[in-house]
């Protein structure tokens, strides 16, 4: 990832309700959920939804496929790993213990518990 790509991804996750349907979007996994229920879980307008949705899908972190009437929008798992990997490329000068283990600590979120599909 380049530094432009990466800015543009941060800007995007930058604001409160853009991080919300994020973190609600990784949440769900790949089967994605519909516009409609993604404003009332996070408290938008569905005009205002349709804003934050399309930052963040031209910060390649979430797609979007249509399903009948309805538009579902999903996680770009690839985009956030690639992010993540960007903020980490140089951790720590080569010094691993000053960051800690990124593993241990990706073990111990929701999204990667044993009995959580992800």
């Amino acid at each position: 990832m380049q530094l432009p790509t990466a800015v543009e991804a941060l800007s995007a996750l930058a604001h409160g309700h853009r991080l919300a349907v994020f973190r609600l979007l990784v949440r769900a996994g790949g089967e994605g959920v519909a516009a409609g229920e993604i404003a009332r879980e996070v408290g938008v307008l569905p005009n205002t939804l349709s804003t934050h949705l399309n930052i963040l899908g031209h910060a390649g972190l979430i797609s979007s496929r249509r399903d009948g009437r309805s538009v579902i929008y999903a996680a770009n798992y690839d985009g956030m790993r690639d992010l993540l990997g960007f903020l980490v490329a140089d951790c720590c000068g080569g010094r691993p213990e000053i960051c800690g283990s990124l593993g241990e600590i990706a073990e111990r979120s929701a999204c990667c518990a044993e009995d959580t599909p992800a």
